[in-house]
């Protein structure tokens, strides 16, 4: 049986809803199918993420990070806003605790200044305690307009307007791609076809890549991230996110404190390679996803650059005391009983064969296929901004 559709978005995560959603504004008559591996959206990334609306205070000027973020946020602040999705613009301290962190903190904020990031502003000791009166730090960038949204909520929504717009529209869940050949799709419910069709497949896009014969210079790698929860007694101790000064050598910014929409407060995520690219936790393993990167010569070249850094970070991953001992730098009064393990995510990271961690967006395209290859924080925040990109190049 074929399923014959305008359009066919390949991937239920918020970017291929807010590419489909932005595409069924845009052709409102035009039918799009979003084709989901899983039995619901929203399942890997977008689900086991922070939650956090972003800023764009951390990223290299002019780059799709910086120039997608700022406008991502206000597009998304907006959407929420017209559609009644609960979020909150609580504002972020960025918290330098050495001297040697103050200097990186300091360049963050000339970022910022850069990018454009509204109403920045440094903040000295005093005034870090009148913001979070159990934080310590030398130095902080407040950074106001940072907030938090449930990303789940926001795809569900996404996916009931562009219903509503063109009843022809489909969500097929439970349908995974198994060839690509011109602009049909052999899935497991069926043939789909559409003249246009554009790939948003997060954790699988190196592979979903390969079998439309893309020739790529990178992998997808996965890095784990544990979350913690503060306890009922300990949640007072936090009011806004908090974040510590990021390693300027990793795309990673650290280990934070985020209030959730829900109103539990999280602490996470680390970030470990991972063996398994849907695995959540710390035992998961896929003979596949192991023998893909450790046969990938970028990825040894990664652990030879950065084994202390991976060292650390496992050792934290298999240890709640050095997870709290992290946590800290910024809260000395935390202890181990204020926290309980909560959830993981895994996270998409290209890596190229030198073993770089690829640190923008990219976006590919080959006979009427676009494909969105790496898509890393701030993806979520940026998602509208992301689908617009998509769009303009169809």
């Amino acid at each position: 049986m074929s399923n014959k559709y305008d359009f066919i978005i390949v991937g239920g995560g918020i970017v291929g809803l807010a590419t489909a959603y932005k595409l069924q504004l845009k052709y409102p008559k035009k039918s799009i199918a979003v084709l989901e591996k899983e039995q619901i959206i929203g399942k890997h990334q977008t689900g086991r993420n922070s939650g956090v609306i972003h800023s764009g205070i951390y990223y290299t000027p002019n780059s799709y990070k910086a120039r997608n973020c700022k406008n991502g946020r206000e597009q998304l602040v907006k959407f929420a806003e017209e559609n009644e999705v609960k979020y909150e613009t609580c504002g972020k301290i960025i918290v330098a605790t050495t001297n040697e962190e103050v200097i990186i903190l300091e360049e963050i904020y000339r970022k910022g200044i850069k990018n454009g990031t509204p109403d920045i502003q440094f903040l000295n000791s005093d005034q870090i305690k009148e913001k979070e009166p159990f934080i310590d730090g030398l130095k902080a960038i407040w950074v106001p307009t940072a907030g938090i949204i449930d990303y789940v909520v926001v795809s569900q929504k996404m996916m009931e307007l562009l219903t509503n717009i063109n009843s022809k529209s489909k969500l097929i869940c439970s349908c995974y791609v198994e060839s690509i050949n011109n602009s049909e799709l052999k899935t497991s419910k069926g043939i789909y076809s559409a003249e246009k069709i554009i790939f948003c497949t997060g954790l699988n896009s190196d592979r979903i890549a390969k079998k439309d014969a893309i020739k790529t210079d990178m992998k997808i790698v996965g890095f784990r991230g544990d979350y913690y929860e503060l306890t009922e007694k300990a949640k007072h101790k936090i009011n806004i996110l908090v974040y510590p000064v990021p390693d300027p050598k990793f795309p990673f910014l650290g280990v934070h404190y985020t209030p959730m929409i829900d109103g539990r407060i999280e602490c996470g995520p680390n970030a470990v390679f991972s063996f398994k690219r849907e695995g959540y936790k710390t035992t998961s393993f896929s003979l596949k996803d192991s023998y893909d990167a450790l046969t990938y010569n970028g990825t040894w070249k990664l652990f030879t650059k950065h084994w202390r850094k991976g060292l650390e970070e496992y050792k934290r991953a298999f240890s709640k005391k050095l997870f709290v001992k992290e946590l800290q730098r910024m809260m000395p009064s935390i202890e181990m009983d204020d926290v309980v393990y909560s959830r993981a995510g895994v996270r998409a990271q290209a890596l190229d064969k030198q073993g770089n961690l690829v640190d923008d967006f990219k976006i590919e395209e080959k006979n009427g296929h676009i494909h969105v290859l790496n898509a890393p924080s701030p993806a979520a925040t940026s998602c509208l901004a992301i689908a617009d990109e998509i769009i303009n190049r169809i």
